[in-house]
């Protein structure tokens, strides 16, 4: 009896699964960036955490930096949370930021980078400006669709401002753990924070 394998059959190969991959690599970033921090953090350690090579990182990711602006749930999901009408964006985008950190602020690299920026302020800093900048331009296709900027325009004004009261949050309530934010509920947090920035985006 010949037990060697038909001539037809081919030895199998590893499926490619590019999404499967990808949505590994930011899980294990997101992990790692919480963990230890932006300036710590490198794609190799990230590459071992998610079982992928170094090179397929780059090749989705390009670099560093666009990882983790990928990896930041906020930042990744904003266009999803914006889509909608103009006059309810202060309430969509609270009350994704409030239920967000609530469910896992510990291994949210947002906090990870307000809790290292001190330490690495220019890395902190260069983070946010990206971030501040993508978000300006999901709010003016909300807010102005088809707008281009005028001189007068002072979205991006708008937009630092809203992010500014975000970290402010963030920093009070998950970081330093300040009273009244610290104990206050989530959803009494989300009203405070609509008004607030229905005040800033909508006048």
């Amino acid at each position: 009896m010949n037990d060697a394998e038909p001539a037809d059959e081919q030895p199998r190969r590893r499926r490619r699964d590019p999404e499967g991959h990808r949505a590994a690599i930011i899980d294990a970033a997101r992990h790692t960036f919480a963990e230890r921090g932006y300036a710590r953090t490198t794609l190799r350690e990230i590459a071992r955490r998610a079982g992928v090579t170094h090179g397929l990182i780059t090749r989705h990711f390009s670099s560093k930096e666009r990882l983790f602006l990928a990896s930041v749930p906020g930042n990744r999901d904003l266009e999803g949370v914006a889509v909608g009408a103009p006059e309810t964006l202060p309430d969509r985008i609270a009350q994704a930021f409030v239920r967000r950190l609530e469910t896992d602020a510990v291994n949210d690299p947002l906090i990870a980078l307000l809790r290292s920026a001190a330490s690495d302020e220019r890395a902190a800093a260069h983070l946010l400006v990206a971030m501040q900048e993508q978000s300006a331009a999901v709010y003016r296709s909300v807010l102005s669709p088809g707008a281009a900027a005028t001189p007068d325009d002072d979205l991006d004004t708008r937009v630092a401002l809203v992010g500014a009261q975000m970290i402010g949050v963030a920093f009070s309530r998950y970081i330093a753990r300040t009273e009244p934010l610290a104990s206050m509920p989530p959803d009494q947090l989300a009203e405070h924070l609509t008004r607030l920035l229905r005040h800033i985006l909508l006048g």
